[in-house]
């Protein structure tokens, strides 16, 4: 996918900042970035956001790594 790319910036509890530190200690194939991309686009998918590009960003996060 060759999206145009932002940066954010996000405080999250330090629990969950361990958690996703082991996940990707043990998914050397998933970065932070990608981790995110997908999490916020399944969230949006879930809570009524039906718009094409939130799936097509989840789909692509899943399916083609480097996408992220």
């Amino acid at each position: 996918m060759n999206a145009t790319t932002i940066s954010i910036l996000a405080e999250i509890p330090e629990e969950l900042h361990e958690t996703l530190k082991s996940y990707l200690e043990a998914h050397p194939d998933w970065d932070q970035d990608r981790v995110f991309s997908a999490a916020l686009s399944l969230f949006l998918l879930q809570h009524g956001e039906s718009d094409r590009r939130a799936a097509r960003v989840y789909l692509d996060t899943l399916f083609h790594p480097t996408a992220g």
